[in-house]
């Protein structure tokens, strides 16, 4: 249903596409064997866990049973009882909210601006983080002796600062596992740290016609063949084979050295890439932008529920995590057609704090402290006006 006057929650819910997502839930056969609890009801009470940051089933219980005179206005009947919903995040396929992600990021990739460096290469940023569990409830995820961890692999897009994927393993897989797995288009560059470094790898990149920008590893072997001119904090542009054992086999391409001074860090910086046409100033302005990926995971953990977990299955893991990022694809969506010039965490907590206000959302993120509430008005029913 659409509503004329509704709450910010409602429209934020509106902006999921709704035919697409009833056509996932049939094509994974979401609610087979269901009783009433639909997985639109699901998603709600998960997307309402991430932007309320709910820390329990409880809490989602209840604070959605707080607004009941509204819930129709979700699609919501009823408020989920906590058995309800820990039953259904842990039985119904966190696949269906992966491929919802994939629905949202198309619309979030319409609104998105230019990434920031001049040149027309599209360039992404690549990396994981770990999110620790506790062993003794989460026994699924071993990752130490004693500590459980997952990590969640990201590929971020520079134009939006987007994530356009994610994938998620046990705590002992190494990221060069999945970024072997990946692909990316011709003409691409990907930046990542020095834990990516794999030399087969950075052959495929460059018989794909894909750039990359990383850090070489102190103890790499490398034999120079040209020194290229270098200047300010560039201190050496040389380009160089590798020489290591079986270095030459798994990648006999040609790479730039590039060792540049920080100032602020005091020390020297050494980046090798395959980038040949590129001034070295702009290599190493393209690995910091690597940075902006370490920004992602860290708002995602202070602004939405990934640290913190309302069931301790694998599947509810997952779909809580999926349903975080869906979250973020919302926000990121709200900024980008904002003028107010919100940063990630002041809109996340005024949103929390007027969840439930009738207010236009798009005339209360133009200016939030100017529009008044509305008074409610009578559900329409979906598809009318």
């Amino acid at each position: 249903m659409i509503v004329r006057n509704a709450s910010l929650f409602s429209q934020l819910l509106q902006m999921i596409p709704r035919d697409g997502f009833d056509q996932l839930v049939v094509q994974h056969r979401a609610e087979a064997r269901s009783k009433g609890f639909s997985c639109w009801d699901q998603f709600v009470a998960m997307l309402f866990c991430q932007v309320a940051q709910a820390h329990s089933l409880r809490e989602i219980s209840m604070g959605l049973s707080s607004t009941q005179g509204k819930l129709i206005h979700l699609g919501l009947h009823e408020a989920p009882s906590r058995s309800t919903l820990s039953y259904a995040n842990a039985h119904r396929p966190w696949e269906l909210y992966r491929d919802l992600f994939a629905l949202v990021l198309a619309q979030a990739q319409a609104f998105a601006p230019g990434k920031k460096l001049r040149f027309r290469n599209p360039l992404y940023s690549l990396d994981a983080t770990t999110l620790d569990l506790c062993l003794e409830v989460f026994d699924w995820a071993h990752f130490r002796r004693k500590k459980g961890a997952v990590k969640l692999h990201l590929v971020l897009d520079h134009e939006g600062y987007l994530p356009i994927f994610a994938h998620i393993t046990d705590g002992k897989t190494q990221e060069v596992k999945i970024a072997q797995e990946l692909s990316f288009p011709e003409g691409a560059i990907v930046v990542m740290d020095k834990g990516y470094n794999d030399y087969a790898l950075f052959n495929t990149w460059c018989d794909g016609h894909v750039g990359f920008v990383t850090r070489m590893k102190e103890n790499a072997k490398y034999e120079a063949l040209e020194m290229r001119p270098s200047s300010g904090k560039v201190l050496k542009d040389e380009l160089i084979m590798l020489t290591g054992t079986r270095a030459p086999e798994r990648c006999p391409h040609l790479l730039r050295r590039i060792v540049m001074w920080d100032e602020k860090q005091q020390r020297e910086l050494v980046f090798l890439t395959n980038l040949h046409q590129f001034a070295a100033s702009t290599i190493c302005a393209i690995y910091k932008e690597r940075w902006q990926i370490e920004l992602f995971f860290k708002a995602l953990k202070q602004n939405l529920r990934v640290k913190t977990f309302v069931g301790t299955s694998a599947n509810a893991l997952k779909t809580q995590i999926w349903t975080a990022l869906l979250a973020m694809l919302l926000l990121k969506i709200l900024r980008f057609r904002s003028t107010f010039g919100w940063s990630l965490s002041s809109l996340v907590a005024l949103l929390r704090m007027n969840l439930f206000t009738y207010r236009n959302l798009w005339e209360w993120l133009n200016q939030p402290f100017d529009t008044l509430p509305q008074p409610p008005s009578e559900p329409l029913l979906f598809g009318t006006t």
